[in-house]
Formats: structure tokens, C-alpha cells, sequence
């Protein structure tokens, strides 16, 4: 996939690119360009451009062409982008632009422009940004194309384009500069912008529901809402030590008690952990809190939701994943059981059921015996079971282990057992469980969804009653449970990790490829 990315940007024409420059010589390659811009200006052109009006993104300057038009008979636009192939053939050049829309040919012929805007030309290099007017039309091999007739800077690059073979070696080069991977490979900006329309259709979808978008505080007193391990900060004016937030939910939960009905949140959220492809420490998430709901009313928007966003934004609920070369390697079925009601077609099984299938470990609310453990063991190698903690523990790690990663089309995985999860209601005819759902798709958790907890007393003995590491436990935030006392409705909430949800859909193997900028580690 990689591959295939960055040599797009070669693929059209034979591109001048130079050679990568050792250290040394990359300051001449510099040095070369600060001369061409210095050159712009004795000639009273501003290398790094001016406001331009009447733009045209460059797809809809190629939405205006006709075929009648013939070389140059089409309207005059104005259009601008970077420079990703240049050919010089004496008296006349011709450039492939790129801007966020798409390619356009631009051709600089000396007989149309003035003296100053030829001389220009001579000066413009891989990268630069620059901005034509020109007649519409098209060259003898029907290229479409502006003929220009105004040339101006919208930028000049000091620094050369990336070579050919550059970042196939290093692909981290991809993330920490990902100004250059956007305009360099258009098939990351295209990920880019599907990640804005889903989130898009994320809040239309909602807003049509009558769920209100709300804004709660990151820099929180009180780490909680999900247990995790925080980043520590501190208010000078308050002299008072924060934390960045790991979730919202107590915020929304306090909108609830404050009289809205249906509010969400599409929300940053912060956690000190470890880094994979699958987890950054700052990351993207949607909850949303519904008063008279339950976790089936969640798991029915959820649903609804992400088969909706499936439909519109990619056209199919069948979602295919495919390798550099274009081979399907697998596919996710987001249409389910279509005999059922929409929204109620995903599978939803007990977390001790899909255990007890892959495993044939039998749960009873009691610890495993050693024999089941070395059995366990034995059959899984190199999955690193401890099973060293508590029976609902035991078989949450079974789970997140062994069975998670297998589940690739939907499933609900419901009745987790409680201590697990110390903000959700008991199952009242098995106070063990709770009344929740864990989302799988495509090998991961993408969506936890609760019946809510409105008890104070209860909710107050489950957050002293947790289980886990005790820096991720969420601490007792005595605002919330006085909020809680003056009375939350029953509700129904739910989370859903938006990189997760965006790499599902578009086969992203890496969270770093549907992250903008994601963090990384300073380079020496």
C-alpha cells in the first residue's frame, strides 16, 4: 500500500525529481531555489505570491471543458496549484499542477505571456506553487489544458519534492511531514477528506435524530469516564494540578441531570499509554447519551449509524480491504442478518458464549482452575495469558485475547461482567453482568454502549469496587455523584472511536494513516 502510494505521484509523466542530497549538498539545493526567488524579485515578482480572486479548484476548471472548445476556444479561468511534472521544450513548457481537487495541465507558452512571466517560467521548480490565467482547451493528444497567458508565485519551494525511491525505505518520513505526503501522494489526501465527510455524516445522522452537539471541558479537575491512565497538567492562575481528558461521559451525564434529552459529543480525548497501530495517545471520539434509552437503543443508532455512513459515503455495506496490489484480503459485512429489522441485524452474543465457542472454557463466575489455565495456555501460544486476576478479569483477557481479534464482521458483545465497568447498570436478573455492549469490527472494539448508571449510592460503591491497575482506575469525583443525587433519567450512552471506525472503512492498517498528525517520537 505504501508503495503504491508514494509512486502515484511519479505516475504521470516523466516527473523531474532530483536526487535525495546528502546533508551537505542539500544546502545547495536550497541555495539554488533562494537564488531563483532572489532572481523573482530584482524582476518585481513576489516570489510568495499575493491575495489572487476568481480561483477555481482545478477539478472544476476540468468540469468546464468541452471538447469543442479545440486547443484554446474555451472561457478564460484562473487557477492555481503545485508544480508535481515540469517539461521544458524550448519556447514552450508544460505543467501538471496538483491542488486538493485533482491534476491539471498547465501549458507556458513564451508567445502568450509577457517577457517577465517567460523569464518566470525559467525560474519555477518542482514544488513551487504557482498561479495561471488562461484560456481553457486542450493539446493534440486532447489534454485538457490551460493556456496561459498570466503566470504569478503562489509560493516558491525552497526545499526539492521527495525523489523516487524516498520513503519506501522510512516510511515514518510519511507521518512526521505530512505537509509533503498530502501533496505528494493523492491518495492520502484522498483518506483525508473521507475522514471529514464520515465525521460529517456522523453529526447529520445524529442531528436528524435530535441529538444536540455540546462542547465539555478537556482540561478536567478529575480524571474519569473511562479507566485509564491520564496526562497530568497544571493551571497557573488557579494553581490547581488537571488532567487532560480521557472521555467526557461524566460532563454528558451531567447534561442529562441538567434536562437535555439526546446530546453527543465528537470529542479529543487524551490518554498516557502505549503507542501501536492501533492506539495514539490523542484521539478522536463520538459519544452520545439518550435519557429513557438503554444499551439496545444504543446499539440500534450505532447500527443504523455506521451502516448509514457505509452506504452513503462508499455506496455498499460489503467493505473491502485490499493489499498494494489491489487483491481483496478481506471482507467486512456490515449488511448482517437482512431477515431482521434494520438496525437489529448485527450478531449479539454473551462474552461468556463466544469464549466458551473458541476455547471450550465453560465460564461459572469462578476462577479458572489451574488445569483449564495451562490448557488454556498450551493452546495459545505466544498470546501472553496471565490469567492471574479475578474470574471477571480472567474473562475479559480470554476475550480481549483470543476471541476480539477474530471477530471481523459485527458483533454486540454483551453481559461483560460489571466490576468491569463501574459507570453501567447490573443486569437485574444477574447483578454480575451489566447491562452493555462492546462492539467488534474488523478485530477491535470500536464502540462500547451502556445502560446507564443513575443510582448515586450504587454508582458511588462501584467507583470504590474497581478492579485493574490502579493508576487507570477512574477517581471518585464527588461533583458528579452530588449531580447524580439531584436525579438523572434512566439513559442510554454509547462511545465510538472514530479512527478505528475510519480505518475499518477504508482498510487504513495503521491509526497514523487516518490521523493527520500523529505523534511521534522527536528525531534526534
Amino acid at each position: 500500500m505504501i508503495v503504491r502510494i508514494i509512486l502515484n505521484l511519479f505516475t504521470h509523466g516523466n516527473m523531474e525529481s532530483q536526487t535525495p542530497p546528502e546533508s551537505t549538498s542539500e544546502n545547495s539545493y536550497e541555495q539554488e531555489r533562494r537564488a531563483k526567488a532572489h532572481k523573482m524579485r530584482e524582476l518585481g515578482v513576489e516570489p510568495f505570491g499575493l491575495r489572487t480572486e476568481g480561483l477555481l479548484p482545478l477539478a472544476k476548471v476540468r468540469e468546464l471543458h468541452k471538447p469543442e472548445f479545440g486547443q484554446d476556444g474555451g472561457p478564460e479561468v484562473t487557477a492555481a496549484g503545485r508544480i508535481i511534472f515540469l517539461k521544458r521544450f524550448g519556447k514552450l513548457s508544460f505543467l501538471t499542477v496538483r491542488d486538493e481537487t485533482g491534476l491539471m495541465q498547465f501549458a507556458l507558452d513564451k508567445k502568450r505571456l509577457s517577457e517577465t512571466a517567460w523569464k518566470i517560467q525559467d525560474l519555477l521548480d518542482l514544488g513551487d506553487q504557482i498561479v495561471v490565467t488562461g484560456k481553457l482547451g486542450q493539446t493534440k493528444t486532447g489534454e485538457v489544458t490551460v493556456w496561459a497567458s498570466g503566470l504569478a508565485m503562489g509560493s516558491k519551494s525552497f526545499l526539492p519534492p521527495p525523489a523516487k525511491w524516498e520513503g519506501l525505505t522510512d516510511v515514518e518520513i510519511r507521518y512526521r511531514q505530512r505537509y509533503v505526503d498530502l501533496w505528494s501522494n493523492p491518495e492520502v489526501m484522498k483518506l483525508a477528506q473521507l475522514r471529514i465527510r464520515i465525521i460529517d455524516e456522523m453529526r447529520s445522522f445524529l442531528k436528524a435524530r435530535g441529538f444536540l452537539e455540546v462542547e465539555t471541558p478537556m482540561l478536567q479537575p478529575i480524571h474519569g469516564g473511562a479507566a485509564a491512565r491520564p496526562f497530568i497538567t497544571h493551571s497557573n492562575a488557579l494553581d490547581l494540578k488537571l488532567y487532560m481528558r480521557i472521555a467526557p461521559e461524566l460532563y454528558l451525564k451531567r447534561l442529562l441531570v441538567g434536562g437535555f434529552s439526546k446530546v453527543f459529543e465528537v470529542n479529543r480525548n487524551f490518554r498516557n499509554e502505549g503507542i501501536s497501530p492501533r492506539h495514539n495517545p490523542e484521539f478522536t471520539m463520538l459519544e452520545a447519551y439518550e435519557a429513557y434509552g438503554n444499551w439496545e437503543t444504543m446499539a440500534e443508532l450505532v447500527e443504523s449509524m455506521i451502516c448509514h455512513i457505509a452506504q452513503t459515503v462508499f455506496g455498499t455495506l460489503k467493505i473491502e480491504h485490499k493489499d498494494a496490489e489491489g487483491n481483496v484480503r478481506k471482507t467486512i459485512n456490515l449488511a448482517g442478518d437482512t431477515s431482521k429489522p434494520v438496525g437489529q441485524r448485527w450478531r449479539r452474543a454473551r462474552v461468556a458464549d463466544l469464549v466458551e465457542e473458541r476455547t471450550a472454557w465453560k465460564f461459572t463466575k469462578e476462577a479458572a482452575t489451574s488445569e483449564q489455565i495451562a490448557d488454556l495456555r498450551s493452546k495459545n501460544p505466544g498470546k501472553d495469558l496471565k490469567l492471574n486476576g479475578s474470574p471477571a478479569e480472567q474473562l475479559i483477557e480470554v476475550y480481549e485475547k483470543l476471541i476480539e481479534p477474530t471477530l471481523v464482521d459485527p458483533c454486540f458483545v454483551t453481559q461483560v461482567p460489571s466490576v468491569i465497568i463501574p459507570l453501567a447498570r447490573k443486569n437485574p436478573a444477574d447483578p454480575f453482568f451489566c447491562d452493555v455492549y462492546e462492539l467488534a469490527i474488523n478485530g477491535q472494539e470500536i464502540s462500547p454502549g451502556y445502560t446507564e448508571l443513575n443510582d448515586p449510592d450504587v454508582q458511588r460503591e462501584k467507583l470504590m469496587d474497581q478492579v485493574g491497575d490502579k493508576e487507570e482506575r477512574q477517581e471518585i469525583d464527588e461533583d458528579f455523584l452530588t449531580a447524580l443525587k439531584y436525579g438523572m433519567p434512566p439513559a442510554g450512552g454509547l462511545g465510538l472511536g472514530i479512527d478505528r471506525l475510519i480505518m475499518m472503512l477504508t482498510g487504513a492498517e495503521s491509526i497514523r494513516d487516518v490521523i493527520l498528525f500523529p505523534l511521534m517520537r522527536p528525531q534526534s
